[in-house]
């Protein structure tokens, strides 16, 4: 080995490694970097999580607190062929036989659906009513009440013995068996008069009845769980109404529970009995991916390969129903009407995010230019620099990503883990590939020193007036389609929820390129005048870089991004509103049963006198109104609501409510029919429905109702009123009616008193309702899947809120070494601290003022330009009141998202400039002004 290499190799080892000097050296910007780094990896990880967790406990929600007869999943097959031998019809519907077909059932089912062993049931069962004839039982019109008889496993487990013993099979029962015991819930006991020792008998094809003796009353432990809610009447029983007659006729129909032994006996039967399998699903186990799967298998168990294989076991007649299929579509319609619209505040968090990242490597890189450059001019390579500017990337960035992951892993959990890892995973590739390449690629050519990029003299280069014009075709192409397909349908892709994004790009190069003209104007009327500071400012401000597009754009983002968030959740909170307005019409409803039954006349004045109460609406309210033919030869008949009112109290109440307003005086009658008296030869002046009104015309017509005859002439027209939530109705004057009556109070005040209105509805009589408005608010309740897409977008504003912060900071710290080098110089020319502070407040106002005013603007046209595109019924109105839910809740600008978060940018810009302009006179200028500083 030569002298020379030994040498050589020394030299090397001498040297310090580059990436451990670098981060002796500059700590503070490699935490920073970090910092940053794990914050949006935490977003980035989070957000899928936060999504895969609020539709998993929506799917699990939706299945547990549906009715049990719809997501239950039963197997059942007829009795066993009568060219079967008796012994073994016998034995194939008693406990063993069918136990062992439903332990091989459940072991059977396919993997996505998991049992829920507890709950689920079989047993054998009468399928037809039969008809009891014992004198003690009840029968309401006459007619005689009718039993099931079922056996159920487990009965034991689930209930609770409150009266006799619990019922048993007493030797081998068959179908010749004469006497078996039975057992009735609490409910059938008091309903039918059932007590222990009861005997009821049941006909049989061979003539001699079967006698069920009870023996037992039971109280279900849990009648809201599958076990008794699957088949509702085995719990509690029914008054039901014989079917083709006028006049309804009642009669009791209940069930009968045998001990599961006993099911031999009811082979006798000629009611078609069957046996009966029930399979409760478990969805504690479930996730929002296993949606396909289940829907495959539930639809394979109803109709295909996994019905093939249930009636190897079960028989070559089973069939399995289940409305499970039921839940999984509404369940797919609302998390697609969510998706899309939370995947634009995933996306504009998203550019968020980028664009200050990108500011972040910026300010590193432009800190750097010095070291670089002498580095290149001393021969490095650029390969080797950005090498080893990627060995500091990936030192800090993919330990902050790890970091950030592992938090919301944390923070988060039942969630799927790749795609939070390819969330961080995209966050540190992309600030380790791009941090290299934005720090040494613009020293692949010499720079020369001192060279100035100033905003006012910038010119756009080709490239990057096609490269706006290639954003501006994207963003329209995105606006249009947005508007066009909407986000109802759920088929929104990644250009559609970028559209925000691509908007407020659109608007700061827009702005950015306009910026010079009112600087141009304002530094000719400053120069005439006198004093420095205000040319200073508007100079200093001029000579900003003209790549000051990037801090503007994360401005606009952010506040676009904040602004659409926060017109998501005021149109989500004003929809509620609006349905809890339409369903009750009024701060408080107080009717009678079915809204039709007359209200005594002393309750309107005890309501009127409550606490809260500021006005009283008493109405008269007449359902199926018979209306005439509308002479276009259509026969069918339509029927509408009638409205009897008093015309300035209910005018006052539709114009407060904001639901069909209109003039008083178009329902009092003019002319001389203002001057009769109430009759039915009375031409009477009604506000119509659209519908209504095309059925009556424009002439008057005859209508025959409860409150009297009289003619009917449209005055106006109105598409909602208070008083029905409905769409087919008109309104008429009370007092012009030959019998009025009062059956509803619409009740407007600041905060009624809801314990003396009931009160007083109770002592008017006990089926007297009272309904607030404030709790049919409540009632659209958040589910986990609105529950979890507001907290996004909540998330989404206050990370917004955070990134203009940062945008701001980092804004304004580009050129921080700058502005106090100019303040050092100008404190020793007599600039005052005041005038400092002036100064550097009034040089970082444009840019602050023009994000202020172009967030202002950007938000207000990206909501008014996507809000045709974009509706909110699935994320607002999911749960509550049907019949008054809109259709379609469009989105609506919210002014205080839109001026709040502006406000903070110039007031946070303000506040940094004083700030900064407090520490640079704190520090001499001798500090600052240093022999050789280039600044």
């Amino acid at each position: 080995m030569s002298p020379r290499s030994v040498r050589d190799r020394r030299a090397t080892a001498a040297c310090a490694p580059w990436v451990r000097t670098r981060l002796r050296t500059a700590p503070g910007t490699a935490w920073a970097l970090g910092l940053l780094v794990l914050l949006t990896a935490f977003l980035a990880a989070a957000f899928p999580r936060a999504v895969d967790r609020y539709e998993t406990e929506g799917l699990r929600r939706d299945i547990a607190t549906a009715d049990p007869g719809v997501s239950v999943l039963e197997l059942s097959t007829p009795q066993p062929d009568l060219q079967v031998p008796q012994p073994q019809r016998e034995e194939a519907v008693r406990a063993a036989s069918l136990g062992s077909v439903h332990r091989t059932v459940l072991s059977g089912l396919p993997d996505v659906i998991r049992p829920d062993t507890a709950q689920s049931a079989y047993g054998f069962r009468t399928t037809t009513p039969i008809p009891a004839g014992e004198d003690w039982l009840p029968r309401p019109s006459r007619i005689d009440p009718q039993l099931t008889y079922s056996t159920l496993s487990a009965l034991s487990d689930h209930a609770a013995l409150r009266a006799g013993a619990w019922p048993t099979a007493h030797g081998t029962v068959t179908v010749d068996t004469s006497q078996v015991e039975g057992a009735v819930t609490e409910e059938t006991a008091k309903a039918l008069r059932i007590r222990v020792g009861s005997t009821v008998s049941v006909p049989t094809q061979g003539g001699t009845p079967l006698t069920v003796r009870i023996t037992g009353i039971v109280a279900p432990q849990r009648p809201e769980a599958t076990y008794w809610s699957a088949q509702p009447l085995l719990r509690t029983p029914s008054l039901v109404a014989k079917p083709g007659h006028v006049d309804p006729r009642y009669y009791w129909i209940a069930a009968v529970l045998l001990p599961p032994d006993a099911a031999p006996a009811l082979l006798a039967t000629a009611s078609q009995p069957e046996a009966f399998w029930w399979i409760a699903p478990d969805a504690s186990s479930l996730t929002a991916t296993d949606v396909p799967a289940l829907r495959s298998s539930v639809a394979s168990l109803e109709g295909g390969p996994g019905l093939v294989e249930m009636r190897g076991v079960a028989g070559a007649n089973a069939a399995l129903k289940t409305d499970l299929d039921t839940i999984l579509t509404r369940y797919d319609t609302l998390r697609k009407a969510i998706g899309p619209v939370v995947m634009v505040a995933a996306v504009g968090i998203g550019a968020v995010a980028a664009v200050v990242l990108l500011m972040t490597i910026g300010l590193m890189a432009g800190r750097r230019r010095g070291e670089l450059a002498l580095l290149r001019a001393r021969g490095g390579s650029l390969r080797g620099l950005g090498g080893r500017l990627l060995a500091e990337a990936v030192v800090t960035t993919v330990p902050a990503a790890a970091l950030g992951l592992l938090i919301a892993v944390l923070t988060i959990g039942g969630a799927r883990l790749w795609p939070s890892v390819t969330g961080a995973v995209a966050v540190a590739a992309f600030v380790c590939v791009v941090l290299p390449l934005r720090t040494a690629l613009p020293h692949r050519r010499p720079q020369p020193h001192g060279a100035r990029d100033d905003l006012l003299g910038a010119r756009p280069s080709r490239r990057r007036t096609v490269a706006e014009l290639t954003a501006l075709v994207l963003a329209v192409g995105a606006v249009v389609a947005l508007r066009r397909r909407g986000t109802g349908s759920g088929d929104g892709d990644l250009l559609v929820s970028a559209a925000p994004v691509l908007v407020g790009l659109i608007a700061a190069l827009v702005l950015v390129r306009l910026l010079p003209v009112p600087l141009r104007l304002a530094q000719r009327s400053v120069a005439r005048r006198r004093g420095a500071i205000g040319f200073l400012s508007l100079a200093r401000a001029g000579r900003t870089s003209g790549g000051g597009a990037l801090p503007l754009l994360a401005l606009l983002l952010a506040l676009t991004t904040t602004a659409f968030g926060g017109s998501v959740l005021a149109g989500v909170a004003d929809a509620r509103d609006e349905a809890a307005v339409r369903a009750i019409g009024a701060d408080a409803r107080i009717s009678g049963p079915g809204g039709s039954v007359p209200l005594p006349d002393r309750l309107v004045r005890e309501v009127r006198g409550a606490g809260g109460v500021r006005e009283v609406a008493a109405v008269g309210i007449e359902y199926d109104v018979v209306l005439p033919f509308d002479g276009t030869g259509d026969q069918r008949t339509k029927n509408a609501t009638l409205v009897a009112v008093d015309p300035a109290t209910y005018a006052r109440l539709a114009r407060s409510t904001g639901l069909g307003a209109f003039p008083a005086d178009r329902l009092k009658p003019s002319g001389p029919a203002g001057r009769k008296a109430p009759s039915r030869d009375r031409v009477l002046p009604v506000i119509a429905s659209p519908s209504v009104a095309r059925q009556l015309g424009d002439r008057p017509r005859d209508l025959s109702t409860a409150a009297g005859y009289f003619g009917a002439r449209v005055a106006g027209v109105v598409t909602r009123t208070p008083a029905v939530p409905g769409s087919d109705f008109l309104i008429v004057d009370a007092a012009s009616l030959t019998r009025p009556r009062t059956t509803t109070l619409l009740v407007t005040g600041g905060s009624p008193d809801a314990k003396a209105l009931r009160t007083a509805a109770h002592r008017a009589g006990k089926d007297v309702t009272v309904r607030l408005r404030t709790e049919e608010r409540a009632e659209f309740v958040d589910t986990p899947v609105q529950r979890g897409a507001g907290a996004i977008y909540a998330a989404a504003i206050a990370a917004g809120a955070g990134y203009a912060l940062l945008a701001v900071l980092l804004s304004l710290l580009q050129t921080a070494p700058e502005r106090t080098a100019l303040l050092a110089r100008l404190r020793t020319m007599g600039l005052t601290s005041r005038q400092g502070r002036r100064l550097l407040g009034l040089e970082a106002m444009p840019q602050a003022l023009l994000a202020a005013v172009g967030g202002l603007l950007v938000g207000w046209a990206t909501t008014a330009l996507l809000a045709p595109g974009i509706d909110l019924v699935g994320l607002a109105l999911s749960t509550g009141s049907a019949a008054a839910a809109p259709d379609t809740v469009p989105l609506r600008t919210d002014p205080w998202s839109l001026a709040l978060p502006a406000l903070g940018v110039v007031v946070l810009t303000a506040a940094v400039a004083a700030v900064q302009a407090w520490w640079a006179g704190r520090r001499g200028p001798i500090t600052e002004l240093r022999s050789g500083d280039p600044r």
